[in-house]
């Protein structure tokens, strides 16, 4: 059995960078996005984020490509926000993301700088 394990820090935000993410429904959300993430056979080590961006720390099944990954979390996100009620300001995901690759050494402190957004975001602007 081969060993591979790349992890990707991904982060995309709202269409014009809209603060749409109610903070009191971001856990339902990131639940929603958390069960698409393992029904790809992938692995969520954190996801956090702010009104208008999000971050994953995940690592991929070698069967699944980056960008069809990023593009189904997001086409089944938006909609699900939409349907659910509970973002009714969201229009859309933002066309573009940044993914990351960082090694298991690293793992710790990307977990903690997404774990830590909100306070991080006190300090520095999402565009900073």
């Amino acid at each position: 059995m081969a060993y591979r394990q790349i992890l990707y820090h991904i982060v995309f935000r709202t269409r014009y960078s809209e603060r749409t993410i109610a903070a009191e429904h971001a856990p339902e959300l990131y639940k929603y996005i958390w069960g698409i993430i393992k029904n790809k056979n992938c692995h969520l080590f954190r996801i956090n984020g702010m009104e208008e961006h999000l971050h994953i720390l995940s690592d991929l099944h070698p069967s699944v490509a980056l960008a069809d990954y990023v593009k189904d979390i997001k086409v089944a996100s938006s909609k699900w926000m939409k349907d659910s009620g509970y973002f009714p300001e969201f229009r859309a995901w933002g066309k573009k993301y940044c993914a990351l690759t960082y090694s298991n050494k690293e793992k710790e402190i990307i977990i903690n700088y997404i774990k830590n957004q909100q306070e991080h975001h006190k300090k520095e602007s999402f565009r900073e």
